[in-house]
């Protein structure tokens, strides 16, 4: 029997870390109120003080803090990263998730005993990337971009020794992590730079008589009826008229679950499961902690695996346009 992957929960608050430890996480994941970290949204994120309170109160319970310093560096700015990367060691966090390859190096050089992760920004799909970043940055694990089958990932975890890390629960993208340009064309500021897809300053809100207008730096995303929920505009997920007709033309909100496959990703030796979600609330945040937590140590039992309605029905509720998907884990045409 492989060991039970450890559950990585999102963490944009100090609210939110207490949360996801007081419900089960084995770590959680956050990031500094700076452009280092790929969800640099304005009211989410640590300060130093509230950074250390969030070590102290994981570490009294013996979890883990997985530090994403998980943006580019820009020119001319390397020294704002490095600083976080010396802080984040002062600090005492587990491990630190980086995507740049020259922050890696620098944190390889500079901070030899600091465990290192690769983040998903990173974009390796392939065990020659990991085992590249293992050979020369020293990098622990690695977190896959969601655009692997099960069987691809499988085939990774064989042929390397770097540990394995995959999403379970939250948001898709249809883009390769690392490599997306959307809100780099409507807004001129890409979320691999300045660390926020859709940043607020460039989102629009227009309530019409019969419905509510949602922009982009100007460019119309959606129009949703009163009887309708608004989500939170991305360019991914917009609804647009395509020869004539208007429907979620790159991709429809939907969250990824992996609640029926658990078995499997456990089987083939994936050593830790992330759930999305740091820009999310507390209250989200406890409960796909609290359903993960009670599905991964079911999976521990001496028994066959099921997956119960009562999970089920507690992740529909968290859902994007209340529908869940394997994703690309789950490729029955191949």
């Amino acid at each position: 029997m492989r060991p039970l992957p450890d559950l990585v929960c999102p963490a944009g608050s100090l609210p939110a870390l207490k949360t996801a430890i007081d419900h089960g996480a084995d770590a959680v994941y956050l990031g500094f109120k700076n452009a280092t970290n790929a969800r640099n949204f304005a009211g989410l994120n640590f300060d130093p003080r509230s950074m250390a309170d969030g070590i102290r109160y994981a570490h009294g319970r013996g979890r883990q803090v997985l530090m994403a310093i998980n943006t580019f560096a820009q020119p001319g700015r390397a020294k704002e990263w490095q600083q976080s990367i010396d802080h984040a060691v002062d600090l005492g966090v587990d491990a630190i998730i980086l995507a740049d390859i020259g922050l890696l190096d620098y944190a390889r050089q500079r901070h030899l005993q600091q465990r290192l992760h690769l983040s998903v920004q990173g974009s390796a799909t392939s065990y020659e990337a990991i085992n590249f970043c293992q050979r020369e940055f020293g990098i622990q694990r690695a977190v896959l971009p969601r655009v692997l089958t099960l069987a691809q990932v499988e085939h990774v975890i064989k042929n390397t020794s770097v540990e394995i890390e995959v999403f379970g629960f939250g948001s898709l993208c249809v883009m390769n992590e690392g490599r997306c340009w959307l809100s780099s064309y409507a807004c001129g500021e890409s979320p691999n730079t300045v660390g926020a897809c859709s940043p607020a300053k460039y989102v629009q809100w227009d309530k019409q008589p019969n419905s509510m207008e949602t922009r982009l730096n100007g460019v119309l995303i959606d129009r949703f009826n009163n009887d309708e929920a608004a989500g939170y505009p991305t360019l991914c997920k917009g609804r647009f008229e395509v020869r004539g007709e208007t429907y979620y033309a790159l991709e429809e909100p939907t969250s990824l679950n992996v609640l029926p496959i658990l078995p499997e990703i456990q089987k083939i030796g994936v050593r830790a499961i992330k759930i999305e979600g740091r820009q999310r609330s507390p209250a989200y945040v406890a409960q796909v902690t609290r359903t993960l937590r009670a599905a991964l140590d079911a999976l521990s039992e001496d028994r066959p695996f099921t997956v119960t309605p009562a999970w089920q029905a507690d992740l529909a509720k968290l859902s994007e346009g209340s529908q869940a998907t394997l994703g690309a884990y789950s490729r029955p045409w191949r």
